[in-house]
């Protein structure tokens, strides 16, 4: 069996000329990345939405270039195949280039990141470009993303006019342009997303754009059926793990109360001449 080694972007621009399809999902700790590193994923995204799986935030935005960083540090010490991408935050890389490089530069090198990704279309090129010029791989972003949900009128699919479909479209290439090795399509019209996948040298992922693009992504929150806000129309349950989890919880909690746990098997047991011993030591110090 041939040993597995690190994917890289050149790997994913291959699978895209071969045909093959790349699998990403969202992780954000090191038990869910080792089981995915074990699965053979492609790639891994530490991706911001999780603000509000894994930390509770109402919204995107609210998380940290820090709390990132915890975050891909965790995922990429399990990660040695798959290729890790961090997702850059809000404000960590709109404000200017050099912001943006900086904060780059931190997920490579304090988070063991393989790659960064960004949001944003043409406006964006720039900002993506610098990323790249620094030695930075970087993904792009584009269709429904959630850091700019208010200028878009919320979390809703993007892309169902002729108009808007060109413009993304247009997006992709300006991004691609800029150096981007991939691009993300999320809560896009699967037609739509054949449309930029064809027009593109480099791979497209869909989060909810349909089966016509090079590869497919999720948040593993979801697919697990462990975030229960909300569920999105792409997001398909593999397996339901809170009501499971749930009811072990209260079990646990039951036999707590109960004095059913721990039981002997759960409990560290002394050598029966050193017991004695320790017995005998207390009844002399009783006399």
């Amino acid at each position: 069996m041939t040993e597995r080694r690190k994917i890289t972007p050149h790997d994913l621009q291959a699978r895209k000329r071969e045909g093959r399809k790349i699998t990403m999902l969202s992780i954000y700790d090191y038990p869910l990345a080792l089981l995915a590193e074990r699965a053979g994923l492609d790639t891994i995204l530490v991706g911001d939405s999780l603000a509000m799986t894994a930390l509770g935030h109402e919204n995107t935005v609210s998380v940290t270039l820090e709390e990132m960083l915890h975050h891909v540090k965790a995922v990429a010490r399990a990660a040695r195949t798959a290729m890790v991408v961090a997702d850059m935050p809000f404000m960590s890389y709109q404000p200017s280039e050099r912001d943006a490089i900086l904060a780059a530069g931190r997920f490579m090198k304090e988070g063991m990141a393989d790659a960064v990704k960004v949001e944003g279309g043409a406006g964006m090129a720039p900002i993506l470009g610098a990323i790249h010029r620094a030695g930075v791989p970087v993904m792009g972003h584009i269709g429904l993303t959630p850091q700019s949900a208010a200028q878009l009128g919320g979390l809703k699919v993007q892309g169902r006019t002729a108009q808007a479909a060109r413009k993304l479209v247009a997006d992709a290439a300006a991004l691609q342009a800029a150096g981007a090795f991939a691009v993300i399509l999320e809560c896009v019209p699967g037609e739509v997303s054949r449309l930029v996948t064809e027009s593109l040298r480099v791979p497209t992922i869909s989060y909810g754009a349909g089966v016509h693009c090079d590869g497919q992504g999720m948040v593993s929150a979801d697919m697990l059926g462990l975030f229960e806000r909300f569920k999105p129309k792409f997001a398909k349950r593999y397996v339901d793990l809170a009501p499971q989890i749930l009811k072990a919880f209260e079990t646990y909690r039951d036999e707590v109360a109960a004095g059913r746990f721990p039981a002997d098997e759960h409990t560290y047991a002394v050598d029966p001449k050193e017991l004695a011993a320790l017995h005998g030591k207390r009844a002399r110090g009783k006399r």
